[in-house]
């Protein structure tokens, strides 16, 4: 093929592979497939529900510990006529072990643009977020959610179904 016919070619597919990039997955629920991969909910999940996890990255640190094999050798004026004799050692020790905590979400259904835009004032009523009330789960709206979200320590911008009752988009069934 000449260089002149494959270059709108690779510009068309590079052009569609940027556009197919910046388009939005769709909200899934539990044992839907994504990508292949099943979405797992915690065991005992109720049928219906949906759930998310918030995944915290193990702390290691590297450690190196130097032990004396022999201790310097000083002549009577404390001059060292013999160095020391010192081993190293480097190992990584676990600060801190990865760990996983399931919350429960709100289901897609449930977010309808009513719902999100009472949610975008709700956070906006807060300090968290500044943009135009849409009624979508943007990424301005994401962030407003991971901002709300770390002021009650969870590090997520999928609202949980807890602080969804907190901003009073959920009735609490007693």
């Amino acid at each position: 093929m000449p260089p002149s016919r494959s270059r709108p070619i690779f510009f068309t597919t590079f052009l569609a592979m940027a556009v197919s990039a910046c388009t939005e997955l769709a909200p899934v629920l539990p044992g839907q497939a994504v990508r292949g991969a099943a979405v797992k909910a915690p065991p005992g999940a109720p049928e219906g529900t949906c759930w998310d996890t918030e995944i915290m990255p193990a702390i290691v640190e590297t450690v190196t510990r130097q032990e004396i094999i022999r201790p310097a050798e000083l002549d009577a004026n404390g001059n060292v006529t013999k160095p020391a004799i010192v081993r190293s050692s480097t190992q990584q020790e676990i600060l801190r072990p990865r760990s996983e905590t399931w919350f429960q979400t709100l289901c897609p259904a449930q977010l309808s643009p009513d719902t999100v835009a009472t949610l975008q004032r709700a956070l906006a009523a807060r300090g968290h977020f500044t943009s135009r009330i849409t009624g979508t789960i943007d990424r301005p709206t994401q962030t407003a959610i991971r901002r709300y979200q770390n002021t009650l320590g969870l590090d997520s911008d999928q609202l949980s179904l807890e602080n969804a009752r907190k901003l009073g988009l959920v009735t609490i069934k007693l």
